[in-house]
């Protein structure tokens, strides 16, 4: 094994291949959190749609998430980056394809286009709010309903006691499944070196592609991924004990 290779200078770039890697984290942290803030958010509206007296609410909720949950996610990403621009307007495809890549000035990134960043995020975002969109729904479901019952009586309309009474219990309840899911869009932003996003993954691959030193190449991105992961484990099992209800334990039955 030869872990100097790392601090030699890559080709390209003007960096050591080390940077590289330290290149490619930058981007899959980007792409992650950019695409986490999305599926956060629209899964957060669509779980609470789910769970709504409203029957169109909750059949479009309904079918965003068959929807986006029962195609694989490579197709979705191919689908977002090269049929997204074909299928709108004429002038916006080619500005998405054409002119949007030069607006990109962030650090690390001469090496793509802004598209195929927006893309991934677009891609991974709208796909992980289907799964967060269970999540939510299975814990507002989990709560008892006299917590409504007793929001309604009070006087309080139905969108307050969302805001107020159930989602502040449920978002408690799903801290561990929602970690376990913003995990997931963690590791499947490797996807992203499909449509040409150099993170981690891709990196990695340079590097053994310019090196041949493949070992030393994957065990490095590998141990990147695995301190970042457990980073995330740790603090959200610390955010856990500290939202707790004490001597709350959630109760099954309907919302």
């Amino acid at each position: 094994m030869d872990w100097k290779v790392l601090l030699e200078q890559a080709p390209s770039g003007g960096m050591t291949y080390l940077g590289w890697l330290a290149s490619g984290l930058f981007w899959t942290l980007a792409v992650s959190a950019c695409a986490w803030v999305i599926a956060f958010a629209v899964g957060s509206v669509v779980g609470v749609a789910r769970t709504v007296p409203l029957a169109a609410a909750r059949l479009a909720a309904t079918a965003y998430v068959e929807l986006f949950r029962n195609i694989p996610l490579l197709v979705q990403m191919f689908l977002w980056y090269f049929v997204m621009p074909e299928v709108i307007p004429k002038d916006w495809g080619d500005w998405l394809k054409q002119d949007m890549p030069n607006l990109l000035t962030l650090p690390f990134a001469a090496q793509f286009s802004l598209w195929e960043f927006t893309a991934a995020v677009l891609c991974l975002g709208l796909y992980t709010a289907s799964r967060v969109a269970e999540q939510v729904r299975s814990g507002i479901q989990s709560l008892p309903r006299g917590q409504t019952s007793a929001g309604l009586a009070i006087g309080l309309t139905l969108p307050q006691v969302y805001r107020h009474v159930t989602l502040p219990m449920a978002y408690r309840i799903i801290i561990p499944p929602m970690t376990s899911e913003f995990l997931t869009i963690f590791k499947n932003s490797s996807t992203a070196l499909t449509i040409g996003v150099l993170e981690l993954t891709a990196q990695s691959r340079q590097i053994s592609e310019y090196t041949f030193k493949t070992f030393e190449a994957f065990t490095a991105a590998t141990l990147i991924y695995i301190a970042i992961t457990m980073t995330v484990i740790f603090a959200m099992r610390a955010l856990e004990k500290r939202v707790a209800v004490p001597g709350y334990i959630a109760q099954g039955g309907g919302h």
